[in-house]
C-alpha cells in the first residue's frame, strides 16, 4: 500500500519536526500542508523530510486538509492518513490504522481516545462525548471519538468527498458525508496524549460552531 501522512500545522515549529520524525520513521511519506505558519514551522517540516504545501495566510483546517488530500491522491497515495501536528497523536499508533483495514478494498478508520482518556481535560471530554453521539446519531453508527483528526481514509473514499468547512468541525464533516457515501467507519484505539502543547480548540465557541455545521448538514440532506 502506497501511504502519506497529511498534518496541517499553524504554527507548531516546537513540534513538526518530531511528529515528522516518527513518521518517517515507518517509512512513510509526510505532506505537511503549513496554514500559514509565522513561526519556523515551514522550516522545521523541511528539515525533516516532509513536502510541504505553503498558505501565505491562514485559511482552516478545512482548507488544509483538502489541499493535503488532493495533492495525495493526484500522487498516486492509495492510503491517506490525518495527523494533528502539536504532538497529541502518536505516529507510533499508524500501524493500528494499518492493521485495521488489511482484507479490506475501501474504508475509513478514527481514531479513539475515549477507551482510555489520560490527561484529556475534563471539559474535552464532556464536549467531546456530546458531539460523538449527535455525529454518531447523524451517520447511525458508532463512532465513539468523533473529534479525533488521526484518521486513515482510502483513496477511494477520500475522492468522492467535497470539504466545505474551513475550521475544526470539519472533522465532523467528513463522517456524516463519508457515512452517506455507504461507507463503514470504524475505530482504533489510540494513546491520548496531552502536556504542555496549547490545544487551538476552544470547547464553547468550537461548540456553537459545531451546532450550525449540524444545523446546514441537516438542512442539506
Amino acid at each position: 500500500m502506497n501511504t502519506c501522512v497529511v498534518i496541517p500545522a499553524f504554527n507548531e515549529a516546537e513540534n513538526i519536526l518530531k511528529v515528522i520524525s516518527g513518521v518517517k520513521a515507518l517509512d512513510i511519506d509526510v505532506i505537511v500542508v503549513n496554514d500559514g505558519s509565522l513561526d519556523e514551522t515551514s522550516l522545521m517540516a523541511e528539515k525533516g523530510g516532509a513536502h510541504i504545501i505553503h498558505h501565505s495566510k491562514r485559511c482552516g483546517k478545512g482548507l488544509s486538509l483538502r489541499r493535503g488530500f488532493d495533492y495525495a491522491i493526484k500522487n498516486g497515495y492509495n492510503i491517506i492518513i490525518s495527523m494533528d501536528a502539536d504532538g497529541q497523536h502518536d505516529p507510533a499508533d499508524i500501524p493500528h490504522f494499518l492493521d485495521k483495514i488489511k482484507g479490506k478494498e475501501f474504508c475509513v478508520v478514527v481514531g479513539n481516545r475515549m477507551d482510555n482518556p489520560k490527561d484529556m481535560p475534563l471539559i474535552r471530554i464532556i464536549t467531546n462525548k456530546l458531539m460523538s453521539s449527535v455525529i454518531s446519531a447523524v451517520c447511525r453508527q458508532n463512532i465513539p471519538d468523533t473529534q479525533c483528526g488521526y484518521r486513515l481514509f482510502t483513496r477511494d473514499a477520500i475522492s468522492g468527498i467535497d470539504i466545505k468547512a474551513n475550521k475544526f468541525e470539519v472533522d465532523s464533516e467528513l463522517l456524516v458525508k463519508l457515512a452517506r457515501n455507504g461507507f463503514k467507519i470504524e475505530s482504533v484505539s489510540i494513546r491520548s496524549i496531552y502536556g504542555k502543547e496549547k490545544s487551538k480548540i476552544r470547547p464553547i465557541r468550537d461548540t456553537f460552531r459545531f451546532m450550525r455545521f449540524l444545523t446546514r448538514i441537516l438542512i442539506e440532506k
